[in-house]
Parts: C-alpha cells; sequence; structure tokens
C-alpha cells in the first residue's frame, strides 16, 4: 500500500501546484511513462484514485488537522502530502488504521529517511485525539466544508440558509446513473435487464435510471450495443428542455465528448451539427455515435468565431454548453475547488455571454436556444442571462416547469449533479 500512497501524493502535490487531477493520474499510469510509469491492479488502480480525490476532496479539512498537529511546518512538499494521504484514510476510509501508519511511515522514509519518526508520531497523535482535532478544524468554515473560503462566501451569499447543504452534497460521492437509448427500449424494460443481472436501480427524473451502486461499464448489459449511455441525471434534462421535432436543423456547441448531442438524436430525426472547438475531444462524439448508431455532422471550430465553420443558414434549436467553473460537479473533479481562483468566475462570464450573443445571430426567427452551465454560481448563470437580455431586444426568457429545476438552477443532491439552464426564445 505505501506504493500506492507515494503515488497518491505525487498526484496530490502535482495538482496542488496547478495541473488537472485527470491529467497527473493519467500521466502516472501512462504505459508511455517508461520506467517512471506505475504498474498496478486495477484494485490499486482503484485504491490510488480514491486517495487522490478522496484527500483533494477534504483537503480543506485535512490541512486543519495536520496543521494542528505539527508543531512547525513541514518543509518537504512530498512528505506534507503523504501525511495529507495518510489522515484521509484515517479519516474517510475502512482501511487498518495500524497497516495505513505503517505504509506512511515506510512511503515517507522512500523519499525522507528522516521524516519517517515525524509520520509515526503525527498519525498516531491523530489516532489518540480524533475527535478533538476534528472538532477544533470544524471552528473554520474551511476546515467544516473542505473548500476554499472565497467559494464558501460566494455560495452562503447566494443561498443562504441553504449554503451549508449544497456545500457538503459536492463532497459526497456523486450517484451513476444511465440514459436509456430511446430508439432501442425503454427505462423500465431496461431496468429488468439490469435486474437480471443482479444490478439494482430506480428510476428518477426525467426517465433515468439510478444504480443502487456504480458498476464498471463493461458490466451495463447492452452498454457496447448501443442500448444505454452513463450520463448524470441532471445533464439528460438539456435534450428534453431543448424540445427538438423530427425535421429540425439543430447545433450543439461545445458539444464534447457527446452525451447531450446523442441523447437529441435519440429524441428525434434532426439535422445536428455537433462542434467543439478540441479536435480530440470530438473523437469522443464520433465514437459514441458509433456505438449508438446514431449520425450527426461534426465540426472543429470555436462557438464564439462561426466564420471558419458556419454556412450561414439559421438553427431551429441551440445548446449552449458554455465552459464554466463546474463548481456544481465538483464532486467528480475534486481538484476545481483548488485550482480555481474568484476572479475566474468573472472570466468565465465574459466568456459565456461571448458565445451566447454569437450562438444569437445563428437562431431562426421563433427558434429556441438553451443555456446550460453545471455551475451553481449565478454570476455564471441567471446574472449572463440577465445581460444578455438587455442587450437583446428579441428574446425571452421562457419559464422552466418548477416541478423539475428551481428557476434554472439544480442543486447537487443524491440523483444528479449541478446545473443550470435558461431556455430563450427568438421573437418571430
Amino acid at each position: 500500500m505505501h506504493t500506492i500512497q507515494q503515488s497518491a501524493s505525487q498526484v496530490v502535490r502535482q495538482v496542488l501546484a496547478g495541473k488537472n487531477l485527470n491529467q497527473a493520474l493519467s500521466v502516472l499510469l501512462s504505459p508511455s511513462a517508461g520506467k517512471n510509469g506505475l504498474r498496478i491492479t486495477s484494485q490499486q488502480r482503484g485504491a490510488l484514485q480514491d486517495m487522490s480525490y478522496g484527500t483533494l476532496r477534504f483537503y480543506g479539512q485535512l490541512v486543519r488537522v495536520l496543521d494542528q498537529l505539527l508543531h512547525k511546518p513541514v518543509q518537504d512538499a512530498q512528505v506534507r502530502c503523504l501525511l495529507l494521504v495518510a489522515l484521509y484514510q484515517l479519516l474517510h476510509t475502512k482501511a487498518s488504521p495500524h497497516a495505513v501508519v505503517d505504509h506512511a511511515v515506510r512511503a515517507v522514509r522512500k523519499c525522507n529517511a528522516a521524516a519517517g519518526g515525524l509520520t509515526n508520531a503525527v498519525l498516531r497523535n491523530f489516532l489518540r485525539n480524533r475527535d478533538a482535532l476534528l472538532t477544533q478544524a470544524s471552528i473554520s468554515e474551511e476546515g467544516r466544508y473542505a473548500y476554499p473560503q472565497w467559494w464558501i462566501d460566494t455560495v452562503r451569499n447566494q443561498y443562504g440558509v441553504h449554503a451549508g447543504e449544497i456545500l457538503l452534497a459536492g463532497n459526497r460521492h456523486p450517484p451513476m446513473t444511465l440514459r436509456v437509448n430511446s430508439r432501442r427500449n425503454s427505462p423500465e424494460d431496461y431496468r429488468a435487464i439490469l435486474a437480471r443481472h443482479d444490478i439494482e436501480s430506480s428510476l428518477i427524473k426525467p426517465g433515468a435510471v439510478l444504480l443502487a451502486e456504480p458498476v464498471p461499464v463493461m458490466k451495463l448489459p447492452g452498454f457496447f450495443e448501443g442500448l444505454v449511455s452513463v450520463q448524470d441525471a441532471g445533464a439528460q434534462y438539456a435534450a428534453h428542455l431543448l424540445d427538438v421535432k423530427d425535421g429540425m436543423r439543430v447545433l450543439d456547441a461545445c458539444a464534447a465528448p457527446g452525451g447531450k448531442s446523442t441523447h437529441i438524436l435519440e429524441l428525434a430525426q434532426v439535422d445536428l451539427l455537433a462542434l467543439d472547438k478540441n479536435a480530440g475531444r470530438l473523437e469522443l462524439i464520433g465514437e459514441n455515435l458509433q456505438r449508438l448508431k446514431l449520425h450527426a455532422k461534426l465540426q472543429c471550430g470555436d462557438a464564439s468565431q462561426p466564420d471558419g465553420w458556419w454556412d450561414g443558414k439559421p438553427f431551429q434549436r441551440i445548446l449552449a454548453d458554455v465552459p464554466c467553473s463546474a463548481s456544481g460537479v465538483v464532486r467528480r473533479h475534486p481538484d476545481i475547488k483548488w485550482l480555481r481562483r474568484s476572479e475566474d468566475i468573472k472570466g468565465f462570464a465574459q466568456q459565456q455571454l461571448s458565445i451566447l450573443c454569437t450562438l444569437w445571430s445563428m437562431l431562426d426567427d421563433g427558434g429556441m436556444l438553451l443555456y446550460a452551465t453545471c455551475s451553481v454560481f449565478s454570476i455564471e448563470n441567471q446574472c449572463v442571462i440577465n445581460e444578455f437580455l438587455m442587450r437583446n431586444a428579441d428574446g425571452r426568457q421562457l419559464p422552466i416547469p418548477a416541478v423539475h429545476l428551481n428557476n434554472g438552477q439544480l442543486f447537487p443532491d443524491d440523483h444528479h449533479d449541478g446545473f443550470f439552464y435558461a431556455l430563450l426564445q427568438k421573437n418571430a
């Protein structure tokens, strides 16, 4: 286990230095990494991911616990990250405390022989005084919620007494939900197939299948045959809200990896253009289309610069799933909490407004545009829409039924991640 702890601490250290979590993990696990690549079993890979994700998920809490245990700061960043990983295991996993401490000491000695004794003392001190240390750590809001203070302040200023619930939901393990290909099957019938494979599930809004426990995609019956896709239930609202009809010309801007594009195609026979400025991610859309036996035109291009890809013909429907802070999906990407800065959010909002105004010029009279983010920050959501409507008198925001959404905002919960939707119609 100490090799896995050591690898997890390397990942955490790289993220805290500014690297994307998925990138840090993929580089470490890549076969092309040569002699520095990590050769581990699938079970060890799962443990590495859990330690890396978990330590970053609860980083704000773990730091405040560790700072209480140290008489002076640890200058060796690798040792400090190893201590944080071990504290995560002791606090949030069922791993044997004795084994965690033993492996952590051995892992630390590999990179700093002199710090082995310190590691042993710190972790055993934590085990003796766990409750008192946690109580003290929770006095700080960063220690209580495990987010940077600016993030906590932003959510509280927007949602008041509901802020704590929203923040804590972002620290839970995300659910695994499926979208059944309506061209091939119904959610009810697919649940019966799951039951025959001893996979427990339930049906939730908006017709998504929620698994009681996550399973590898290769164990999902019919996945490779195109019967089903893995997609968060919150993301599944998009295609339904867009209300596509057969024969429509539809644009999915910023489309990769293609979950919403393929959902649109499952609901209606449309002429769909899937756009993304990242050629590599555009390939993912092609793979999804092939698996589901669907067809769309793929185009590499920037949604805010249409001169290079738009043919001048208007669209009846546009999905603008714009780049954002991803604050609503932070439980799937805990590194976001520590990589984002408060000033980044205003930058996203400016980019979002620019894309929205550009796409609006491509929308047919009477057509509808669905603006979507996976954010819970209003500056990226309704504030952008308000500014857009002030600039564009030919647009109006349509109501979204309250039974589904809270004024367009979905908060992360046990069924779905956090999303925002605004449905805009152009005056005929």
